[in-house]
């Protein structure tokens, strides 16, 4: 089966299933507070695998 019309079939048998389910598609626009959050999270923990501790001086 050709690629583009196995993701048709897909997509339509995908609307089926939410119309009878009757659930409207959630979308990035529904909830950018877990996106946003999720992503700032990712930040800060890239910062601190990049950032080298600073070194405490000897007495």
């Amino acid at each position: 089966m050709h690629p583009d019309i196995h993701l048709t079939l897909h997509h339509a048998r995908a609307a089926e299933l939410r119309a009878e389910a009757g659930v409207p598609r959630p979308t990035a626009r529904n909830s950018p507070g877990l996106r946003t959050r999720l992503g700032w999270t990712l930040v800060e923990v890239g910062l601190r695998l990049a950032t080298r501790p600073q070194s405490l001086p000897a007495h």
